[in-house]
């Protein structure tokens, strides 16, 4: 189950991950390479508990929004756990 910020929560079936919420893009100068560019869209810290993530209610309103998921148990949760605070 995900909670859309609009329709509220729904089946997780009904939405799209959208990949780990990495903060603000950087600045163009600090994406120049194509190593750069590489690293910053592939490469990712797969954290294995809670991390910010990106979820697109694709069956329902459209909206896009950030939650908090913890990846061992599948669950969106309330907020980073205090071992994880960089979530």
């Amino acid at each position: 189950m995900i909670t859309c910020p609009i329709c509220g929560v729904r089946s997780g079936y009904e939405f799209r991950f959208g990949g780990e919420d990495k903060g603000q893009r950087p600045e163009d100068r600090e994406l120049e390479t194509p190593e750069s560019w590489c690293d910053y869209v592939h490469m990712n810290k797969s954290i294995a508990g809670v991390q910010e993530e990106w979820w697109c209610h694709r069956d329902g309103c459209g909206a896009w929004f950030a939650i908090h998921r913890d990846t061992t148990r599948n669950i969106e949760v309330s907020g980073p756990s205090p071992k994880n605070p960089e979530a």
